[in-house]
């Protein structure tokens, strides 16, 4: 009996009709695997993961395997979006055997969920070095079978090595100037000057960074780390990892030139980097990054937002071709014939200007939508009608399928990026879709106990507990409502929040951090990674968190724990800079102060008030956390016995425990903040 159909995961019900006896991951499928002496299938994906679509088609959907799997295994799927501890558990076990790993998952375990063989995507048939996915299935079954007391001591041996292993050892401090002029130094070395961004192909969006690189020009003036960002950020936005007609980011290039992407479009990738490039717009005033960082907003909330005010995990990379066949950049790629269909006599513009070509750039003489020409003139008006009649045209396709779990972590970043870039571009409506998540986090996610779940659907709160990054990211997003509504309350949620971490996610001898609670379901390992990935680690996200709640409330202990979670940093930093972005960021911001912004007014409908609040936003400094409130409020610490200036509104700069004399022009307080 498949087990799924009343799963909350997207994912996990795609797979509730496969013939195969699914269960989800629980003590009841191991308890049956003890009962029934059977090995257990540990199948992990997620929902907008091409291969794993693959997979199924190919073997979950097949009778044939199906019946074999029923007979000879306890079958369980597994959402990572929805057990990331679980996923990160295995995938460490399956990349020390194998030195790599990928989703789709396939691991092999024993009824204590102790693993024995790792895969990831198995093909029906053997190709390509591959075994077949039945072959590996009766080899597995024989072994267990037949060689059980070795599987058994294979199994045990596993377990015990990583339990051995340990995290990269942190330092006792957080990183000071030399670590981060290491950092900078290894990104420059690692940095791709013809074509932008870092490594080679796949070409991932380092957002965090990038982060770190805005910031270290901030602080320092370096102009070689800015020019690193201007110029990756440039590239993506004129590649097709970027959206040309829609917005958004792919979720990577498979090229080393941005052109080609693997389709599917992730809700962290954007709203990180609709933060970089309202940030690089507040650095620089490019007009490039405001279109970008607005677009990315606006498809954030126009294709992404749920019904309930949160935002969806993903768009599938996959879609229907017309002719009923799911292929992969369906949705987005075009042909010169079918821009004659859609623009008649200006398609020939259009093919220019996109770089849509008769060869294609993509496969099957399509070609991915890109911006090649950096030279010549092109008629504003006239391409703004071509994007509108092509965005127009797209929409009337088959659209890609969407993965509608509200993830807690992700939601979080959504919150800061849509209620900055709201602010800074004057546009409220971001600011509410920013409420909206973060009224939905709250109501839903949030009990009495200030205990985050780590996804909910249709409003409908998951199994799964909170891990760290939900936490952080949370929390991160929560300080930036606070700073741009000037609504103490967010705060007030960012602080119910943080108090968990020391609480229940933190080694009280070492500051070291766990990506698990201590009272999580114990798994064969609890799961420790400080490294970013796509998002922020959890580590690293608590770490920022930590700090701006900090800076808010003037609390040593939370300021304490910032730091000596950042010793992590100052160990990676200088080794893999590329994996601790978040991090290298956050210690930024640590060595700027960060700084304390107060801006006091007699109400928030003054004109006056507004501006320097505004200003306070677009000030550059690193982590600078920002209030705003009337003298006599009590929304935020920092605005306690805080005055008007002769009557007229005035902002406080503080750093270090040492505050500047209150300005009331904001010209002044933008020096203040330089």
């Amino acid at each position: 009996m498949n087990r799924l159909a009343h799963e909350t995961s997207p994912y996990l019900l795609q797979h509730a009709d496969n013939p195969v006896d699914w269960w989800p991951w629980s003590a009841e499928a191991f308890a049956e695997a003890r009962r029934t002496h059977r090995p257990v299938l540990l199948s992990v994906g997620y929902s907008s993961c091409h291969w794993c679509h693959v997979m199924a088609h190919e073997s979950f959907e097949d009778q044939a395997t199906a019946d074999y799997l029923n007979e000879h295994f306890v079958s369980v799927k597994v959402d990572r979006e929805e057990r990331p501890d679980v996923d990160a558990v295995y995938m460490e076990a399956v990349q020390a055997a194998t030195g790599h790993g990928g989703w789709p998952m396939t691991v092999f375990l024993t009824p204590d969920a102790e693993p024995f063989y790792f895969g990831t995507y198995y093909p029906p048939a053997p190709r390509h070095g591959m075994p077949s996915f039945r072959q590996v299935l009766e080899g597995v079954q024989q072994a267990w079978t037949t060689r059980h007391d070795e599987v058994s001591e294979v199994a045990g041996k596993i377990v015990r090595d990583l339990a051995q292993r340990e995290i990269v050892r942190q330092a006792a401090e957080a990183p000071g100037e030399q670590e981060l002029a290491q950092a900078l130094l290894g990104l420059t070395r690692e940095y791709d000057p013809q074509r932008g961004g870092f490594g080679g192909a796949p070409k991932f969006p380092a957002s965090m960074v990038l982060e770190f690189l805005l910031r270290h020009h901030a602080r320092t003036g370096a102009e070689g780390a800015l020019q690193m960002a201007v110029d990756t950020c440039e590239r993506m936005a004129r590649g097709g990892i970027y959206d040309q007609l829609g917005g958004g980011f792919a979720r990577y290039s498979v090229d080393r030139d941005w052109i080609v992407p693997h389709f599917e479009k992730m809700l962290y990738d954007n709203a990180l980097l609709c933060r970089v490039y309202a940030h690089l717009w507040r650095a620089t005033g490019s007009d490039l990054a405001r279109r970008v960082a607005l677009e990315t907003a606006d498809f954030l909330v126009r294709e992404l937002r749920t019904a309930e005010g949160g935002f969806a995990s993903a768009l599938d990379a996959d879609s229907d071709d017309g002719t009923g066949r799911h292929v992969e950049g369906a949705y987005y790629v075009w042909t010169p014939a079918q821009l004659r269909d859609v623009l008649g006599d200006d398609a020939e513009l259009a093919a220019r200007y996109f770089g849509v070509t008769e060869e294609g750039t993509f496969e099957h003489g399509q070609s991915v939508l890109q911006l090649p020409q950096t030279e010549g003139v092109f008629d504003a008006e006239k391409i703004a009608s071509v994007r509108r009649r092509l965005f127009d045209a797209r929409a009337r396709r088959p659209a890609p399928g969407r993965d509608d779990k509200v993830v807690a972590a992700w939601n979080g970043l959504a919150v800061a990026a849509l209620a900055e870039t709201g602010a800074y571009f004057g546009r409220p409506d971001l600011v509410e879709a920013a409420l909206g998540a973060a009224d939905l986090l709250v109501r839903v996610h949030l009990d009495e106990h200030a205990r985050l779940a780590r996804t909910s659907k249709d409003g409908r709160v998951g199994p799964n507990a909170g891990v760290l990054e939900d936490y952080g990211d949370v929390a991160e997003g929560f300080l930036a409502l606070a700073s741009v509504t000037g609504e103490g309350v967010w705060l007030d949620f960012a602080g119910l929040l943080l108090d968990q971490v020391p609480a229940r996610f933190t080694d009280p001898e070492t500051g070291a951090l766990f990506d698990t609670a201590s009272d999580a379901e114990r798994l064969i390992r609890r799961p420790q990674d400080p490294t970013d990935n796509a998002a922020p680690s959890g580590w690293t996200a608590a770490a920022g968190a930590l700090l701006g709640y900090a800076a808010h409330t003037g609390s040593e202990a939370h300021r304490v724990a910032a730091e000596r979670a950042l010793g992590v940093v100052k160990t990676l930093g200088p080794r893999v800079p590329r994996f601790i972005g978040w991090g290298l960021a956050v210690a930024e911001a640590l060595l700027d102060g960060p700084r304390e912004v107060a801006v006091v007014g007699p109400g928030p409908d003054d004109e006056r008030t507004a501006a320097l609040h505004r200003t306070a936003l677009l000030g550059a400094a690193p982590g600078a956390v920002v209030a705003c409130g009337t003298p006599d409020g009590d929304e935020f610490p920092l605005l306690a016995g805080r005055t008007l200036v002769d009557g007229a509104p005035a902002a406080y700069v503080c750093r270090g425990f040492v505050c500047d004399l209150p300005v009331t022009d904001p010209e002044a307080l933008r020096a203040r903040l330089a």
